[in-house]
């Protein structure tokens, strides 16, 4: 990539184990500089950091065994490395780590999936939000160069589904849901592909049931969200079909997202 330009990829692979050979060959296709990768499921020591090491990335991992789990993985230099919430009941279940790159604050983020309306699940997932959106309040201003990506779980809107009448009030569409997203955005944070495509129609999860992705039958659930000091430097966000469209081995249900940044002064 360019010198004047950084590019920032999310991606929910859905184990990592199960991946790997599909991870590192879409980096050596596309050498994205950051990737963040979710729904890791192995423990920091069983990550398999050689393959990515071996194509110059560094990889800082915060795992749980066959659940949950989120990394960063980069080729440019990342500081300011942390894990966690802070918080032993928060971090019970591993879902978010971050770096600075550059002037940049990066937040990789796994949303719970959580569950049918009235659910313990249910009420976790919305709960998380709200934390996040606590913890954020914490830590930064919206006024700060931050990004933050990940499987957020829930479809904005019924642009961001297939079929909003066949999907309405399910699991990532029910209002509940779509409001939780709307108070982080409310925070601070653009939705960086809806910014710039305000009327696209472009899916980030297919279900492996019935061929959906050959059927293009998908929901938008994976996210760049940006503060407004990055929108002058919004080059692009794009999803990446390629490794989603792999017979074998068998893919990932998401699509990595990738944006593309200017690096600022």
């Amino acid at each position: 990539m360019g010198g004047d330009h950084r590019t920032v990829a999310t991606w929910n692979v859905n184990s990592i184990k199960s991946r790997v050979g599909l991870v590192v060959e879409w980096l050596r296709r596309t050498p994205v500089d950051v990737l963040c990768l979710q729904e890791t499921k192995v423990e920091d020591k069983d990550f398999p950091y050689a393959p990515f090491e071996a194509l110059g990335y560094r990889c800082e991992v915060f795992g749980q065994r066959a659940y949950n789990g989120v990394a960063i993985c980069a080729r440019v230099p990342l500081a300011d490395v942390w894990k966690g919430f802070g918080d032993p009941v928060w971090d019970e279940q591993k879902r978010i780590i971050g770096a600075t790159v550059g002037d940049v604050h990066v937040i990789n983020v796994y949303v719970p999936h959580g569950d049918e309306r009235g659910t313990e699940k249910f009420r976790y997932k919305l709960n998380f939000y709200r934390y996040l959106i606590e913890f954020l309040s914490r830590r930064w201003t919206p006024t700060v160069p931050l990004c933050l990506v990940g499987d957020l779980n829930v479809a904005r809107s019924d642009l961001d589904v297939w079929d909003p009448e066949a999907l309405r009030d399910t699991i990532g569409t029910m209002p509940e849901e779509r409001k939780a997203l709307e108070a982080l955005l409310d925070w601070g944070l653009v939705d960086a592909f809806r910014h710039l495509y305000p009327d696209r129609r472009q899916f980030t999860w297919w279900d492996y049931i019935g061929g959906r992705i050959w059927k293009d039958e998908g929901m938008r659930i994976d996210y760049v969200l940006v503060t407004p000091p990055l929108l002058p430097r919004l080059r692009d966000v794009r999803v990446d079909l390629w490794p989603r469209r792999r017979r074998t081995p068998t893919p990932s249900d998401h699509a990595p997202v990738i944006v593309e940044l200017d690096t600022g002064p």
